[in-house]
């Protein structure tokens, strides 16, 4: 038992960190920081004087809010990259002809860009109570670390199942750029969901980062953690998970049926 536990944890960190180095497209640190630093921290400082400027909820709102969805910058294309790089690339064959079982090996693709996507969330926050004087009250600290796991780990998920559609689909990445610009606007962490019509707020609750961003701003401005909100992000982020598996198990074996009548 313990043999095995020892061998899925090295299969998931250090097949993980493997496939992160080969794959991930921004491991050059000018790359690193342009796309996934200064970018965040561009959009952070768009929306807060955009919202200042149009009367449009407060600085604390957005400069959160944008806090959380800087997540998506890593997590939503790493997530695509780790099934669809190995597609462009040509190693997806000897990734699916090996032995292991599929959900450590995929989780570990998973699990880099979930630490990427809590860097950057915390960089552009600090960033944020550094330049623009967001008060965060110390006690808060932990609670909201926590949150910005969750949300990164929900949000890796969500990449993941879309880069799932990477072993059907060729232009995958249009997909990823789609659906970034849906959690841009469907989950209330960039313009407020009451400004929004029913169906793209019943939508936005079914995507990662929606209650995470409601839970970061209660936990700056004082507030204790509210468990539902982090229990919701959770079962966001599991569901989603849950439907990266099932993908690509539907698709791996399409793709094996495939093969074996090509075969024939």
């Amino acid at each position: 038992m313990i043999f095995r536990f020892l061998a899925t944890a090295r299969l998931v960190i250090v097949g993980g960190a493997m496939s992160y180095r080969a794959l991930f497209n921004w491991t050059t640190p000018p790359m690193f920081i342009g796309t996934l630093l200064v970018g965040p921290l561009l959009q952070v400082f768009f929306f807060v004087f955009l919202g200042r400027e149009l009367g449009v909820a407060d600085d604390r709102f957005h400069l959160v809010g944008n806090a959380v969805l800087a997540a998506s910058a890593s997590c939503v294309y790493g997530g695509t990259m780790a099934i669809a790089n190995e597609r462009r690339y040509g190693t997806l064959g000897a990734v699916l002809l090996s032995p292991r079982r599929r959900v450590p090996l995929w989780l570990g693709r998973a699990v880099p860009y979930v630490l990427n996507g809590l860097f950057t969330s915390a960089f552009v926050l600090t960033a944020a109570v550094l330049l623009l004087g967001l008060p965060v009250p110390a006690g808060s600290v932990p609670a909201l670390g926590l949150v910005l796991l969750v949300a990164a780990g929900g949000c890796s998920a969500f990449g993941l199942a879309l880069g799932a559609l990477g072993l059907r689909f060729r232009d995958v990445f249009l997909v990823s750029n789609v659906a970034s610009s849906g959690l841009l606007l469907l989950t209330g962490a960039a313009v407020p969901q009451e400004t929004l019509p029913q169906w793209m707020r019943i939508a936005g609750e079914l995507l990662p980062l929606t209650h995470a961003a409601d839970a970061a701003r209660g936990l700056t401005g004082g507030d204790a953690l509210e468990g539902r909100l982090l229990g919701a992000e959770l079962a966001v982020g599991l569901g989603w998970g849950l439907l990266a598996v099932v993908l690509l198990a539907v698709f791996e074996r399409g793709s094996r049926r495939r093969a074996t009548l090509d075969v024939m």
